[in-house]
């Protein structure tokens, strides 16, 4: 069976696991269920501590898991990102008091608080600043209030809880991260059960960016509608009962499909209509 490492907790654990149901696996029904195992599409879920994930993924025990980028890089582990997911986005900055920090140049020769003590050092260390790092777990805006570090690393959403601390952004992001698919560095990238399993996860990715748009126009106006809905190979066309008019079927992205739809309308397009995508494969 394939072996799958899966967030037991966290802000990637619920997605992870909708993600992975829409992809048409069993998940577990209790959240204190560390492992379940789908005998139909032969794979085993463990349920892990997100932090872990690719340690044990890196020492070959599992052969794949999901996790944050930002936490497969902290981690050091010997583990590489081989698709990413979407979601559980976030972006990591440095903060200081206003006036105190302005480039990451001024870091040189200060404390720096974060959580993930290994991006931090890493990023330092790519930019050649002497800084000292200190780990600490959550709650990092107070570190320098409390005197413990100049400088937080740390995830930047709305920038609320550092206006708070009376802290502002420094310098350029340091990273951007979101959930993905990990293996062993190395590993048999072509076993055939990994890529089932990505070409699922792949799918439902799509069927999520995608909408189905079906519509009728006139057979004059069918080249300015391909050119709106080119799909991804290219439209379905059938013609239609009544002469001269012809029904078009093409994958848009959900994002787009309002003003298609209104465009479709404007040279003559009626009958449009749009459906979800479950899955696909492409």
């Amino acid at each position: 069976m394939l072996r799958i490492a899966v967030p037991n907790k966290g802000s990637l654990s619920g997605p992870a696991a909708e993600m992975l149901h829409e992809a048409g696996y069993q998940q577990r029904r209790e959240s204190k269920e560390l492992r379940i195992v789908d005998p139909v599409n032969e794979v085993e879920f463990f349920y892990l501590r997100p932090r872990d994930i690719a340690i044990y993924v890196a020492s070959g025990r599992l052969d794949i898991g999901i996790t944050g980028r930002d936490l497969l890089i902290d981690s050091g582990a010997d583990a590489e990102e081989i698709l990413p997911l979407g979601f559980a986005r976030s972006t990591f900055r440095y903060a200081a008091k206003p006036g105190t920090v302005t480039t990451a140049a001024d870091l040189a020769g200060t404390t720096v608080a974060t959580s993930y003590e290994g991006i931090v050092a890493a990023h330092l260390a790519e930019h050649g600043i002497d800084a000292s790092v200190v780990h600490l777990d959550g709650a990092v805006e107070t570190a320098v209030q409390l005197g413990v570090a100049e400088v937080i690393a740390d995830v930047v959403e709305t920038g609320t809880s550092l206006r708070n601390a009376g802290l502002e952004v420094v310098g350029e992001p340091i990273m951007t991260s979101e959930a993905v698919v990990i293996r062993r560095t190395g590993a048999d990238g072509e076993e055939p059960k990994v890529q089932q399993f990505l070409r699922r996860l792949q799918g439902v990715l799509v069927a999520r960016t995608y909408v189905m748009m079906d519509y009728d126009c006139r057979v004059e106006q069918l080249e300015k509608a391909v050119a709106l809905t080119p799909g991804l190979e290219s439209p379905t066309v059938s013609p239609l009962h009544n002469e001269g008019w012809v029904a078009v079927r093409a994958m848009v992205p959900s994002k787009e499909a309002q003003r298609i739809m209104d465009d479709l309308y404007d040279i003559g397009a009626r009958a449009i209509l749009t459906t979800a995508i479950h899955a696909c494969r492409l």
